[in-house]
Order: C-alpha cells, then structure tokens, then sequence
C-alpha cells in the first residue's frame, strides 16, 4: 500500500465502480469514471496512500449533536450563535461538533435538501460553517439516500433536463415489492407525470424525500462534488445518513444491498486520499448484527453509530435491572484499529426500537413503550410485510424518559439522567451528547403541536437569554445537569483507559450493578467503571472488582481514596463510580 502512485488508485477506485456497477450498465469504462472522480476530488496523480488502521481520536474526542437552530440569539445569525455558546460555555470540552442538516430544505426538519451546495440563509452562509471548522472537528450530514421533491434536481427529473433527468429510482408498481423494509407507513411510490409519461417514485421515508437511483454514474459524480465542497469547507467528518437503504433491487429487502457497502468502500477510499484524517459515519438505524457489518473489514466506515445503547441503557435503567444491557456489552466486539463505536443515548431522532429487536423481548420492549408513554412520550410506526405496523421508535426528551421508573414518576430523575450519561462516557467508543441532553432541555409539547411531528417533542429552539437565566439559575434542573454533564467530560478526556479503542471487559455484580473494566492502551491504567443502576441502595465489596493491592485507588467522580482492597461501599441510588489506580494518565 505505502508504494501505491496515482495510476494505482485509479484502479483501485475502477475496482470499486466495477463491484458496484457489475449489473448496470455505465456508459463509460470503470477506469474513465474512476479517473472522473479522482479528476473531481482534485487527487494528484502520484499521491501516497494514508496509513491504514490509524486512530483518529482519542479520549478527548467528544461531539456535539445539534441543529444548527437550536440557540437563538438576537441580532445574529443561528450559526454565529451556536459557536459563541460553544465558545463561551463549554470549556473546549467537546471537540467536535454535528451540525444537522445546514441546507436549505422543505420538510422532515433538513433531511428532505433542496440544495446540497448552499447553506440554508435562515441559518447563516459557508463562512460561519467554516468558522466552527477552525475551531472544531465539524460534522456534516451527507443526506445520501433521498432529496426534496421541490429540489431543482426533482425538477430536472420531471422535465426530463439535465442535471436530475435520470437522478431518481422509480419501479413499476405491479412488481412485488413486499419484501422491502421501511421505516415508515406511507405508500413506497409516488406516482409523478413527467415529460417521459408517468412514473412511479421510490420513497423510503416520505412522498417529499424522493429516493436518488445511484446506478446512473452522474449522481455518483454528484455526490463525490459534494463531498470535496464540504472537504473545501473543513468538514472533517461525513454522517451518511440512511445509507443502509441506497442501493434497490426490487424483489430484495433493499436494504444493506452490497452495492451500498461498496459504495460506502469507495467513498473511504476517497475521502482519506483527500484528507487522511477525514471520517465516515453511517447512520444506519437497524438491528444489531447488521449494524455493525457497515465497519467491513476496516474498510468501510470508521465509526457506526451504536443505535442499540439507547434503548437497552434506557430500559436497563426503567427497570432497575441490567442483565440485557450487560449480555450486549459482552456480547459487542471490540472495534479494531482504524475503527471506533459512536456512542450517544438521544440524538434529534427518537430512541429506535429496531436496534433492540433480538435483544429485547417483545413484553420488555411493550412495557418499556408503555413507561415512555405515562411520561409523555409517543410512538412512531414501521410498515411490516403484511401490512400491519410495528413501533419503530419512541419519541421523548431524555430528561423525561428518565424520570422515573417502570413503577411511574419517583425523585430519582436527575441522578437516573446523570447515570445514563456516565454509563455512556465510559463505555469503549466515542461519545455524542445532544445539546438538549446537555441542557436537560424538557418534552417540547408546543412544537410537537405546531409541526404536527411527533419527533419535534425533542427538538426545542432555545432563546439564547433564557438558557443563560436558566443556566446561571444553580438550583435549576438545567444548570444541575450542564455542570455534572460537564464534570464528566472534563474527567474523561484526562484518562487515557477511556480511550475509544481501550480495552473493555464486562463485570458480573449482578442486576442492579452494571460494571465494566477499562485498560489503557500501554497497560498502565484502569478503570473500574460501576453504576448502580436501581433506585435502592447496593453493596459493593472491592474484592469482587479484583483490585491490585500494590495499587492505590481512587474514584475519579467523587474523590475518595480506597485504602483497603476488601472494604465495603454502599452505592446510592443511580450513583457511579469510576475507580482508577492512575488518575489523569494521558
């Protein structure tokens, strides 16, 4: 690899159109279309490979998940906003950030993109994304799988012009589509007249999002333009969102088709010859072994998101007891080199019920629904086979998804929040912390009724005075959660064992305990890190964590020294331990 010249990655690009266009005809060599796109990533021709199997992050890696509109100043753009807030309040504790959807767009709160090229004027323009650039690794969506129906693109495809005429998936509605798995209720095909007759559009998720047919090259080339223009911007990092759905084959589920994983090869390998340190993040919202083959041989994603956390964290911690969340955690392998978990536990979307199926039975998965549902929570459906729905996913604000317990509403609220995110930041892999996790923002009710969305219960706009009253307030539950949220963080990032890629194995100290070892990566230290995660209190003897006498140890949270291997604690409610022979080794 270290020897590859340009002409070499010209045919290893030529390699992966050939994989992906086996079946379909490309008017072009895979070597013209592969010197096309290198042409378009503006590639030298003799450029040495990047070093494989490298980390790109360490413990100090966390991200920010967040609307581009989710602070509102006066007299100042959106985006200008979020990087002074950023700036004056977050203490360089998260370095980096995930931006949703900044273009303009007509529906599904960004994912359905008019434009791909501009930034939504609402929001601000390229220099205040460029601006966050400089100053955090930024993460960008790559909206891969479908556009708006009102996208220029779309009107292309019904006029039958250039660019968008042949840009769109369409299938012919007598054909068996049964099998096709979809996150949602609404009728796969929208029927469009346009300047070729009628024509029946494939639509994942709704009729305004209209599924792009990436077996025509130039919405490949499309793409690949974009993805330098982001690169050009300083994104650094590339969510692709859906892209388990890309590919179609009408009579298949179309879902996690090989041509996606090919497509998602071929993007790699384009994007670290660009920049070496650059990422992809598939945002692929499906069971769990499935999940997980989007990291291939590290040589597809560097990161997935764990989309089973969120339910199996919240449901360890509804019930009191962890015994699913343990046998997952055991049961994950660890990320080789070059590859990392993206661990988050409430994002803009729901918590997805797709990522339990297998791990949680369908009486927990209903009695956890039913909990959600007494704090306020609703349910979004997915169309079956046969035609009925099944939940897909519940849509809350993790504040009150936490309040309480299977039992109803308890005090606990605040130290069960806290505990999900410690549980979290320890855990192998990155973290992402929504900003209305870091804010303990509550169920926005008023939104939800003037989108008529049920998903918008958790995407409340901030006036940015308000939060700073609200956050300035110590006895008020935001201010609580900032600053513990916060703590945590600054912890974290010192400890060279809560590295991504450290080694982590599972502790056995029953159901209402969750435990897990953490070892860093030249073996001196470790972290022992120990959640009660009931609501009554539990013993711990540290004879049953094996500590090492020839050690001192110490929690990292609270500050106590151990002088003793065999004393007994009594772990509070919800409380977290994270004991470590070796504070601070970075």
């Amino acid at each position: 690899m270290q020897g590859e010249t340009g002409a070499a990655l010209r045919d290893r690009v030529a390699q992966h159109i050939q994989a992906i266009y086996h079946d379909s005809p490309l008017g072009a060599s895979p070597e013209g279309l592969a010197a096309a796109l290198l042409d378009i990533m503006r590639l030298p021709p003799e450029q040495a490979p990047p070093l494989q199997h490298v980390n790109h992050w360490n413990q100090c890696d966390a991200v920010l998940i967040t609307y581009g509109d989710s602070l509102l100043g006066r007299d100042e753009k959106p985006l200008a906003t979020l990087k002074r807030f950023l700036d004056e309040n977050t203490d360089r504790l998260l370095k980096g950030v995930h931006i949703l959807p900044f273009y303009p767009w007509s529906s599904d709160d960004g994912f359905a993109v008019l434009d791909y090229s501009s930034v939504n004027e609402a929001l601000g323009d390229w220099s205040d994304i460029e601006a966050i650039a400089a100053d955090y690794d930024l993460m960008a969506d790559l909206v891969i799988n479908h556009c708006s129906s009102r996208s220029l693109w779309f009107e292309n495809f019904v006029k039958g012009q250039d660019p968008g005429r042949g840009y769109f998936f369409t299938a012919d509605p007598g054909e068996d589509l049964s099998a096709v798995v979809r996150p949602r209720t609404s009728p796969l095909l929208r029927e469009v007249e346009t300047s070729e007759g009628t024509r029946h559009v494939w639509c994942t998720f709704s009729h305004d999002q209209v599924d792009l047919d990436f077996r025509n090259p130039e919405v490949l080339k499309a793409f690949v333009s974009i993805v330098r223009q982001y690169l050009d911007a300083g994104v650094r990092i590339f969510r692709l969102d859906a892209v388990a759905f890309l590919w179609k084959v009408p009579g298949t589920s179309c879902l996690n088709l090989e041509e996606t994983h090919e497509v998602v090869r071929l993007l790699r390998t384009l994007v670290e010859h660009a920049r070496p340190d650059a990422m992809l993040i598939t945002e692929t919202n499906i069971p769990n072994r499935e999940n997980l083959s989007y990291f291939g041989n590290a040589n597809e994603a560097h990161c997935v998101y764990n989309f089973s956390l969120p339910p199996l964290l919240l449901n360890t911690l509804v019930t009191g007891d962890c015994s699913y969340l343990k046998q997952w955690v055991m049961a994950m392998p660890p990320a080789q080199n070059g590859t990392a978990y993206f661990n988050f536990i409430a994002s803009h979307d729901g918590i997805g019920l797709r990522p339990a199926e297998g791990l949680l039975s369908d009486e927990e998965l209903d009695r956890l629904i039913q909990a959600m549902q007494r704090f306020g929570g609703h349910v979004s459906y997915r169309a079956l086979e046969n035609g009925e729905s099944r939940p897909y996913e519940i849509n809350i604000a993790l504040f009150d998804a936490l309040q309480g317990t299977v039992a109803g509403p308890d005090e606990w609220g605040l130290e069960r929040f806290v505990c999900a995110h410690a549980v979290m930041l320890g855990l192998e892999g990155i973290p992402g912390i929504y900003l209305h996790s870091l804010l303990g923002t509550r169920n926005d009710y008023q939104r939800v009724e003037h989108t008529g969305h049920a998903r918008s219960i958790n995407r409340h706009q901030w006036d940015l005075d308000l939060l700073q009253e609200a956050l300035a307030d110590g006895d008020s539950s935001h201010s609580q959660v900032f600053r513990r949220l916060k703590a945590l963080l600054a912890i974290r990032r010192r400890q060279a064992a809560f590295h991504p890629n450290a080694t982590q194995f599972t502790l056995h100290l029953g159901t209402a305990v969750l435990g897990f070892w953490r070892q860093s990566m030249d073996r001196r230290q470790s972290v022992f890190c120990i959640s009660n995660i009931s609501r009554e209190p539990q013993a711990l003897n540290l004879m049953d964590i094996n500590l090492i006498d020839s050690h001192q140890w110490m929690d990292l949270i609270g500050g106590e020294v151990y002088g003793s291997r065999d004393q007994q604690l009594e772990l509070r409610p919800y409380q977290t331990l994270w004991i470590t022979n070796l504070p601070d080794h970075c």
